[in-house]
Protein backbone atom coordinates (compact mmCIF):
# COMPACT_ATOMS: atom_id res chain seq x y z
CA UNK A 1 0.00 0.00 0.00
CA UNK A 2 1.31 3.72 -0.82
CA UNK A 3 -0.13 6.63 1.08
CA UNK A 4 0.81 10.32 1.57
CA UNK A 5 -0.03 13.49 0.43
CA UNK A 6 3.13 14.18 -1.94
CA UNK A 7 5.26 15.62 1.13
CA UNK A 8 5.75 12.08 2.43
CA UNK A 9 4.94 9.05 0.63
CA UNK A 10 5.09 5.89 2.28
CA UNK A 11 5.15 2.13 0.81
CA UNK A 12 4.55 -0.75 2.82
CA UNK A 13 3.50 -4.39 1.76
CA UNK A 14 1.08 -6.84 2.92
CA UNK A 15 2.51 -8.05 6.22
CA UNK A 16 2.34 -4.53 6.95
CA UNK A 17 6.61 -3.75 7.26
CA UNK A 18 7.58 -0.46 5.56
CA UNK A 19 9.25 -0.56 1.99
CA UNK A 20 10.39 2.57 1.95
CA UNK A 21 9.57 6.08 2.58
CA UNK A 22 9.84 9.60 0.75
CA UNK A 23 10.47 12.92 2.35
CA UNK A 24 10.16 15.90 0.18
CA UNK A 25 12.82 18.43 0.03
CA UNK A 26 11.05 21.55 0.79
CA UNK A 27 9.66 19.80 4.09
CA UNK A 28 12.81 19.06 4.94
CA UNK A 29 14.53 22.96 4.77
CA UNK A 30 11.57 24.14 6.05
CA UNK A 31 13.03 22.99 9.46
CA UNK A 32 9.79 22.27 11.17
CA UNK A 33 10.07 19.12 13.09
CA UNK A 34 5.96 18.55 14.33
CA UNK A 35 4.98 19.17 10.86
CA UNK A 36 7.80 16.14 9.42
CA UNK A 37 6.38 13.79 12.35
CA UNK A 38 2.79 14.44 12.16
CA UNK A 39 2.86 13.97 8.42
CA UNK A 40 4.81 10.62 9.05
CA UNK A 41 2.73 9.25 11.50
CA UNK A 42 -0.43 10.24 8.93
CA UNK A 43 1.66 8.58 6.00
CA UNK A 44 2.03 5.62 7.79
CA UNK A 45 -1.57 5.03 9.39
CA UNK A 46 -2.96 5.86 5.94
CA UNK A 47 -0.52 3.08 4.44
CA UNK A 48 -1.64 0.30 6.99
CA UNK A 49 -5.16 1.37 6.30
CA UNK A 50 -5.44 1.07 2.84
CA UNK A 51 -3.39 -2.01 3.17
CA UNK A 52 -6.44 -3.88 5.38
CA UNK A 53 -8.44 -2.54 3.34
CA UNK A 54 -7.34 -4.19 0.34
CA UNK A 55 -6.38 -7.46 2.42
CA UNK A 56 -10.19 -7.42 4.02
CA UNK A 57 -11.47 -7.23 0.20
CA UNK A 58 -9.37 -9.89 -1.29
CA UNK A 59 -10.21 -12.10 1.69
CA UNK A 60 -13.76 -11.40 0.82
CA UNK A 61 -13.13 -12.68 -2.64
CA UNK A 62 -11.39 -15.71 -1.93
CA UNK A 63 -13.91 -16.97 0.93
CA UNK A 64 -16.78 -15.99 -1.79
CA UNK A 65 -18.01 -12.93 0.83
CA UNK A 66 -18.31 -16.02 3.49
CA UNK A 67 -16.88 -15.06 7.11
CA UNK A 68 -14.41 -17.80 7.61
CA UNK A 69 -13.91 -18.53 11.54
CA UNK A 70 -10.07 -17.66 12.47
CA UNK A 71 -9.65 -15.73 9.69
CA UNK A 72 -9.50 -12.15 10.68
Amino acid sequence: ASAGGGMVKVVMNGRQEMKSITIDKSVLESGDTEMLQDLIITAVNEAVRIGRANLDREMANISGGIHLPGMF
